[in-house]
């Protein structure tokens, strides 16, 4: 499923610092500064909802959003936010200007298929999730949704690597000096094995006392 786009009407502050982050949530929005791509800082007042609707997508700050000021249209990557730590709201945004085929780096959240049937997962074993989003380098307009890794064959001790993953052409992780694990099946503890061991042990010598 493709991601919701995510769209942001600012009118630009004329006042800035404390006073005026204060009178834009005062009102109603949400403070926010415009930066990169070349250009000078612009402080920018953005609508409390679609701030709060683009949390709510879960990919607030692994995707594009078209900013929208009088009508016309830049491409934006959001940089950071600030919550109120009481009321969990939104205090202030921090987006970047970018352009679709400019490269850009952004975590891309990691899916996992295939554990009903994982083989691995069957015996007992558990799914370590080493890594639930990987950080890839790529153009701004062709973020992936997700990346997706299969467990589906997987035995107790294999794991998933980066090179399992299909990634679009395009796209290239930045952590390229190791084929870095993103997921293992992981089997018992040693301290499970040893207890049952004992345990059977145990139940070994009763046996044989009985049989004396």
């Amino acid at each position: 499923m493709s991601k919701q786009k995510i769209t942001f009407n600012v009118e630009v502050r004329e006042r800035v610092g404390t006073g005026g982050a204060r009178e834009a949530r005062k009102n109603g929005g949400v403070p926010g500064v415009l930066y990169g791509g070349g250009q000078d800082p612009v402080a920018i007042t953005l609508r409390r909802g679609e701030v709060q609707k683009a949390i709510e997508t879960g990919h607030f700050l692994s995707s594009t959003a078209t900013l929208i000021h009088k009508g016309e249209k830049q491409l934006v990557i959001p940089q950071a936010i600030q919550m109120h730590p009481v009321t969990d709201q939104p205090m202030h945004v921090d987006l970047f200007r970018v352009d679709a085929n400019q490269k850009i780096k952004v975590e891309v959240a990691v899916h996992f298929k295939g554990e009903a049937v994982s083989p691995g997962l069957k015996k007992g074993g558990t799914l370590n999730v080493v890594r639930h989003a990987v950080e890839l380098l790529v153009p701004a307009g062709h973020i992936p949704d997700f990346l997706e890794a299969d467990v589906s064959t997987l035995e107790i001790g294999d794991n998933v690597k980066i090179s399992d993953i299909a990634l679009p052409t395009d796209a290239e992780p930045t952590i390229t000096d190791r084929d870095f694990t993103i997921a293992t099946i992981a089997g018992r503890s040693a301290k499970a094995d040893s207890t049952e061991a004992a345990a059977e042990a145990d139940a070994g010598e009763g046996e044989e006392k009985e049989e004396d």
